[in-house]
């Protein structure tokens, strides 16, 4: 059964986590369209919600033209290639294609090579290659404008094998070749390059800031009032980024040795400081719950401060469970200090230094519980900090943004893994953003009453849960 307020507020938002999950039949003209439809929205009273295209045309509604129908990502077995064509699409974005062939990529989407060229030709008009041929172009042109790094380096951290097929590729393609698509403005090249990321709507970066310093662990992550750095490794590369508010957006800035992670980088990031949400339409539904009303009206636009690693971010949760923030961060910094790879010691901009990397998956899973436990842990939850290390290690969990529905089985599926922990990250990692940990103490104690779940505030629980954590620490307890 759809609920109307919900639809409601997808479409008013045109949230394209919503996208294929229902289809708008608009009375007055006689269309269907999907949630994201470029369309000026219709009066709310001539919409109708069907839960799928074929229900809304056995109503009478004709397909729309401008935002195509046919080619959401539905939930019905018809609309399978396009499920699968928007998977692969995403990975291919984030380099995937880079990091693995397309036979690869393929096998990890359950399908066939051909089978998968197939499908993408169909959706977008161009093969798997080709689109990640565009991205990789995407990629450079950004580097070249916005970095001093030599067109040599741009070319391999894009993508390209060869620097005779990039320079060849971008002439061919963009009618110039690289040295002649340089912005005007000298770039001075130093160990770092920086990216301006920029958010929809107004932004507001002080709640998320202040949410990464309280929870920042020494060596690995430094954070203030406007700024954030911290130690991140990406394949083989190990780096530092840091993240703060200049002029056009968010400012990314990277160590060198990170560009060739450019693009996942860049998805990542967008995604972990919320930056593609509508917080007007988000507001706007979160203020009809007469509680939340007046933390919207003093602080609007309080996105849901994500993460960088999804597998760091479920062993924090679990060091956190049924414990403060002081104390997790305790138990998280024992655990960095006895199985963290050390670093030369990174100095961002902001001050500090960045000496450790959290520690991966192979590093915990070949640990074993016993070691695990000595930073002080029940040995229940060491084995469960192991079991996640095995699974992750053996590419059984699946925890980038965006794998929610196969993120939360995997979890479901860990030992010592329960309700609270999956939505947490799920709220957190996968991106969400319905996810709400209703049995969480600081969630309780800020309404006041148990099992509350804000069913009427589907489908943004997440930055309900937000609202009502925010709403705990500036009464001096932290959630």
């Amino acid at each position: 059964m759809l609920d109307a307020d919900i639809c409601h507020a997808a479409c008013d938002a045109k949230d394209r986590r919503f996208d294929g999950r229902f289809y708008i039949g608009v009375k007055s003209t006689g269309i269907y369209c999907r949630c994201i439809c470029p369309a000026r929205n219709p009066k709310r009273e001539n919409r109708t919600f069907w839960p799928s295209a074929a229900a809304a045309e056995a109503a009478g509604f004709r397909p729309c033209l401008l935002c195509r129908p046919e080619r959401a990502p539905g939930l019905a077995p018809i609309d399978a290639p396009a499920r699968l064509a928007a998977a692969a699409y995403a990975r291919i974005e984030a380099g995937a294609l880079e990091e693995q062939g397309l036979e690869a990529l393929a096998e990890e989407l359950g399908v066939t090579s051909r089978h998968l060229r197939r499908v993408m030709n169909a959706q977008f008009g161009a093969s798997p290659i080709d689109i990640a041929q565009t991205g990789r172009l995407l990629a450079a042109r950004r580097l070249l404008n916005e970095t001093a790094l030599p067109i040599t380096e741009i070319a391999f951290a894009s993508g390209f094998r060869s620097l005779r097929r990039f320079n060849a590729t971008m002439k061919d393609r963009y009618g110039a070749p690289p040295s002649q698509m340089r912005g005007r403005k000298a770039i001075v090249r130093g160990e770092t390059f920086t990216v301006s990321l920029s958010p929809r709507g107004d932004y507001n970066i002080a709640p998320t800031l202040q949410f990464l310093a309280t929870r920042a662990l020494p060596g690995v992550e430094i954070g203030d009032g406007k700024s954030y750095a911290r130690v991140l490794k990406y394949g083989d590369a190990l780096g530092w980024l840091q993240i703060g508010m200049g002029p056009k957006g968010l400012m990314l800035t990277l160590s060198e040795n990170l560009a060739p992670h450019l693009r996942p980088l860049v998805a990542n990031v967008r995604g972990a400081f919320d930056l593609d949400a509508e917080m007007t339409a988000v507001d706007a539904h979160l203020a009809k719950d007469r509680e939340l009303a007046a933390d919207i009206k003093r602080e609007p636009g309080v996105r849901v401060p994500g993460a960088l690693d999804g597998f760091e971010t479920a062993i924090r949760a679990v060091l956190g469970q049924q414990v403060t923030v002081a104390g997790a961060r305790t138990l998280t910094d024992r655990l960095v200090q006895k199985f963290a790879l050390r670093t030369a010691g990174f100095q961002p901009a902001m001050g500090g230094e960045l000496t450790h990397a959290f520690p991966d998956a192979i590093a915990l899973a070949n640990a074993g519980v016993e070691e695990i436990a000595k930073i002080g842990l029940p040995k229940k939850r060491a084995e469960t900090l192991h079991h996640l290390a095995v699974a992750s290690a053996e590419g059984k969990l699946p925890l980038s943004r965006g794998a929610i529905a196969a993120g939360r089985a995997a979890l479901a599926n860990i030992p010592g893994i329960g309700p609270w922990t999956i939505e947490y990250v799920a709220l957190r990692a996968l991106g969400d953003p319905d996810a709400y940990p209703a049995t969480d103490i600081a969630l309780i104690n800020a309404l006041g009453r148990k099992g509350e779940t804000l069913e009427h505030l589907k489908p943004w629980r997440a930055y309900a849960a937000i609202r009502l954590w925010r709403r705990i620490a500036k009464k001096g307890i932290r959630p």
